[in-house]
């Protein structure tokens, strides 16, 4: 089913200057003199265009100065604080040089870094190559910002000590849990000495990669680069610099054209960590990796595990991806400071995989349709591409055929997408009327409304959100709210990013097909999201009306996590009325709360996830009983929140009829594979049940037909 209404047209003005006039054959080489403008423009562009822009001064110099440090030496373990002392100079100097001065701050830097470096290797591997005890009392401070630079040489040292004793308490406990597991007689009979020594030779090979890379392959060029991105994230988090290739490279998805997990990776500080997954694959279908995770290990099937710490996300990617149908074992940490092993087959990852999709609950003796959409996609440059807006009316079709009294519309994890499809999306269940309104750096406001007074559904709604809901996600479940048209279900707050970017590209185009030119891009925020209530979604969010605990509530992840976040603020209210209650909008909020405060499982799933995240800002032991200890009782912590999250006895959950054929009598029986594998993860899903649930009561409150 097509059901386009109006085309919003959002006009872009192109910034003068656009392509700078400066030229260079060599895309990778850039000259002083072509960094000198590159820094010019770039600063010029933040000035004029960006949003909300910081005045680039002395205050911002001095911030672009601290930064840059401590991005550079995130574990503060390569400068002195004579480093910094001598570099002191340049603190309120930087926004001279973004403003035509002679660049000096960064070479200055790469002069004391350089051999900085030479020495950070010297120690570590002269502390590696000597045993370590782990029966004394002593801790390892994980969080940098909570450190000063060394004040000398024998502080610097002992903590280079310190990181390189936890790195091989980890392996060491970790080859002590192998052993006890094996049923291998020259594994079961490995002393504790050998586990100790193998675990250093680990670490020695992990941290070689890592400062050789940084002596011996990261030019000059790639720090200026970063000194850049440093800039551009001080006017606000989404503001970002990309050179030519790592855009490509961050752009870049695993499935292309290889079997793999289905997830894009992306190297910090010496990890790879995973940046997003691609639904309906081997990585999401898990449901034991999320976002944010760092790739510890990756193994081949039962093969030994290669540690990939320090390794480029090139390198990693050749070790994750393989023959279809093969196995991969991925070490996890998790956000909580936890370790798993992740076994995956992996797979050819097919577009439509991440598309909309439906199934059917059967709760309380009502049938309820549930969506899952992963995020507001548009393929504006094919006519015939997909675009969720379609593809959810689609699956609404299919759901009201199956005579579903009321639906569940999933965001969980829903980054965002295409404005329109949001617009066009809030359509299915209004009859019409203002969406969003979005201004400009200028204070221009204008909205962006639904004029098709047709309505999809009119039955009882849901919409599921969490922490990691942003952007086009949080527009919807605002103006689903704000209607009262639904009810919104999920943590204390969505993401909060109320932001709109845009790409500016520098320099001659170098790559047409990719858009890509020899001097990169920023990306630029240059307006702002509010609510049709006047709030804007930035830095807040959208606050549910029925909130469930859930296990990342306490983790520092939202865009009010980030202290160069731009402010929450409000404009005037648009003209729109509440749409009609037929379902006891307000009478079911308040008895899904009351259920809320008196279920003990959310209870104990909220003050688990409190304890874990005070935990994991803790120092930790190097003791190794110790460390034992504060590691079981954290794994039986996050085991009672997987337990409690995933129901004993699984819901009645099944594919609508029209969708049988496609997924069943399909002739390709690996893609029925894979939705009978999402079925059988939903069916366990605490919070599908307890949304269902809510949307039952709902129903009961309803005093007319919900199927039209």
């Amino acid at each position: 089913m097509k059901r386009r209404k109006g085309l919003i047209l959002v006009m872009a003005f192109v910034f003068g200057g656009l392509f700078f006039a400066f030229t260079n054959n060599n895309p990778t080489d850039i000259s002083l003199e072509q960094r000198k403008k590159l820094l010019t423009a770039i600063g010029n562009l933040l000035e004029k265009q960006h949003y909300s822009p910081k005045k680039i001064d002395d205050a911002f110099s001095a911030e672009v100065f601290k930064k840059y440090l401590e991005e550079i030496d995130g574990e503060k373990t390569i400068f002195l604080e004579s480093d910094i002392a001598s570099l002191q100079k340049f603190q309120n100097t930087i926004d001279d040089e973004i403003h035509g001065s002679t660049i000096e701050f960064v070479p200055a830097v790469e002069k004391i870094y350089t051999k900085r470096i030479a020495e950070v290797i010297s120690i570590y591997q002269e502390i590696l190559s000597k045993p370590f005890d782990f029966t004394t009392n002593e801790n390892f401070i994980s969080e940098a910002s909570k450190l000063n630079y060394s004040l000398d040489e024998n502080e610097r040292k002992d903590r280079i000590r310190k990181s390189m004793k936890y790195f091989t308490l980890e392996r060491y406990v970790d080859l002590q849990e192998q052993r006890s597991k094996s049923i291998v007689d020259s594994i079961k009979n490995q002393t504790d000495e050998f586990l100790e020594k193998d675990a250093r030779q680990k670490v020695l090979k992990a941290m070689d990669k890592f400062y050789n890379k940084r002596k011996n392959t990261q030019k000059e060029d790639d720090r200026f680069n970063f000194f850049l991105n440093v800039i551009t994230n001080l006017m606000d988090p989404h503001t970002d610099y990309f050179p030519p290739i790592e855009k490509r490279a961050f752009d870049e998805q695993m499935s292309n054209s290889f079997f793999g997990i289905g997830a894009q990776l992306q190297e910090q500080d010496g990890y790879v960590k995973i940046v997003s997954l691609v639904n309906g694959y081997p990585a999401a279908r898990s449901g034991e990796i999320a976002p944010n995770d760092i790739i510890l290990k990756v193994a081949q099937g039962k093969e030994t595990p290669v540690d990939i710490t320090g390794y480029d996300v090139a390198d990693a990617v050749k070790l994750i991806r393989g023959e279809k149908d093969t196995e991969v074992r991925l070490t996890i940490k998790k956000q909580d400071g936890t370790t798993k092993v992740v076994a995956l087959k992996r797979d050819q990852i097919v577009q439509d995989e991440s598309n909309a999709r439906s199934a059917v609950v059967m709760e309380n003796n009502h049938k309820i349709g549930y969506i899952y959409l992963p995020d507001f996609y548009a393929d504006f440059d094919n006519p015939q591409g997909s675009r969720s807006s379609e593809d959810v009316a689609k699956e609404i079709v299919k759901l009201k055929a199956e005579k579903v009294e009321g639906i569940v519309l999933d965001l969980r994890n829903n980054g965002g997408g295409s404005l329109y499809e949001v617009v066009q999306m809030v359509g299915f269940f209004i009859k019409q009327g203002p969406v969003v309104q979005v201004r400009d750096k200028e204070g221009k406001s204008s909205v962006l409304s639904d004029n098709n007074t047709s309505v999809l559904y009119d039955g009882p709604l849901a919409v599921m959100v969490n922490e990691l809901s942003a952007s086009a996600s949080e527009i919807f479940a605002a103006a689903i709210q704000d209607y009262k048209r639904g009810i919104i279900i999920g943590s204390t707050s969505t993401y909060g990013k109320g932001t709109v970017q845009r790409n500016v590209p520098f320099g001659n185009p170098i790559d047409y097909s990719t858009g890509r030119t020899e001097f990169g891009a920023v990306k630029l925020t240059f307006q702002k999201f509010y609510r049709i209530n006047g709030g804007s979604t930035q830095l807040k969010g959208v606050t549910p009306d029925v909130v469930l605990p859930d296990t990342y509530e306490y983790l520092k992840i939202r865009e009010k996590d980030n202290s160069v976040a731009l402010g929450w603020d409000e404009i005037n209210k648009a003209n729109y009325q509440f749409a009609e209650d037929k379902f006891g909008y307000d009478n079911a909020i308040k008895l899904a709360n009351s259920k809320i405060t008196s279920n003990n499982s959310l209870s104990l799933i909220k003050s688990n996830a409190q304890w874990l995240a005070n935990n994991n800002e803790k120092p930790i032991s190097l003791n190794v009983e110790t460390y034992k200890a504060v590691q079981k009782s954290i794994s039986a912590t996050v085991a009672q929140n997987s337990t409690i999250t995933k129901l004993k006895d699984e819901m009645n959950i099944s594919v609508t009829t029209s969708d049988y054929s496609k997924y069943f009598a399909n002739p390709d029986k690996q893609k029925g594979e894979r939705y009978q594998s999402w079925l059988k993860f939903l069916k366990t899903d605490l919070y599908i049940q307890t949304t269902t649930n809510i949307v039952c009561d709902m129903i009961t409150n309803s005093n007319s037909s919900v199927n039209k």
